[in-house]
């Protein structure tokens, strides 16, 4: 795919990424509080500063995973591969550390989100599949149409030689 694989740079863009997006997620909570508490003004500024971070953050994506190299599929397999760490690793260790906290509060809210990424990663499979099919019955038509207009050249030449005889 792209030169970065396994470099530092990647690991920092990976990293900037992820902090922009926490970044964008943040103020998003903070501009509904500030509104709650009744200033508009600062509830506005903290969605503005939010879609900047969402900007920095895709400029990341966008060396991470050029949109050259992808395909459909590609971002099929991404999706759930991201998805299914969540499900089998992050979450059951987070968990697992929570509970040794005693943060129960915690503890419920990893176990609801590893179901979540469970369901994800079923969607994004399921998708998957449905694109796969959908190619082989593309590529079946496509073949069929070939052959439709390969006979069609073979009557043409047909009636050239008969309007020649």
């Amino acid at each position: 795919m792209n030169n970065l694989n396994n470099t530092e740079t990647e690991k920092n863009l990976e990293a900037a990424f992820a902090g922009e997006s926490m970044a964008n997620r943040k103020y998003l909570y903070f501009a509904k509080l500030a509104r709650e508490l009744g200033n508009e003004e600062v509830a506005d500024l903290f969605e503005e500063t939010a879609n900047q971070e969402t900007g920095h953050a895709f400029a990341h994506l966008q060396l991470l995973y050029p949109a050259k190299e992808m395909t459909v599929e590609k971002l099929l397999e991404l999706a759930i591969e991201g998805e299914l760490y969540e499900t089998n690793q992050m979450y059951p260790e987070f968990e697992r550390i929570a509970r040794k906290e005693g943060r129960l509060d915690a503890v419920e809210e990893f176990i609801e989100q590893a179901e979540e990424s469970a369901e994800h990663a079923k969607v994004f499979t399921q998708a998957a599949k449905r694109f796969n099919s959908l190619g082989k019955v593309e590529e079946w038509h496509a073949r069929r149409y070939q052959k439709a207009l390969e006979n069609l050249g073979d009557h043409g030449d047909q009636a050239e030689h008969k309007e020649s005889a």
